[in-house]
């Protein structure tokens, strides 16, 4: 990233140095014991992801990816489970949109 003026009268013309920013992709989510609480985490991939304890209640996981995620005392109350992969590797569609039993 940069930063330039090109100047004007009185103002002589300047540009930062550059600087280097390196973003690396979390393998896995650490989101145990946050307040979630209806968040849209629709189409999220939480795959992996430590939710203990977390707050989700009326959030929506359409869509979202909890493969291997372990949601152990979470609120789970009125969840939107749509199409959700569940943390044992099942579809919620499986059983009527629901999770629970699979957690």
């Amino acid at each position: 990233m940069l930063a330039a003026y090109s100047g004007t009268n009185g103002f002589a013309a300047s540009a930062s140095p550059a600087l280097t920013e390196v973003v690396s992709k979390t393998p896995c989510a650490a989101l145990a014991g946050c307040n979630l609480s209806g968040t849209n985490l629709s189409g999220a991939n939480l795959s992996g992801a430590d939710l203990t304890g977390a707050n989700l209640n009326r959030a929506d996981l359409t869509g979202a990816d909890l493969a291997g995620a372990n949601l152990a005392g979470a609120n789970l109350n009125r969840v939107i489970w749509s199409n959700t992969t569940r943390p044992d590797g099942t579809t919620s569609n499986d059983d009527g949109n629901t999770c629970l039993g699979h957690l």
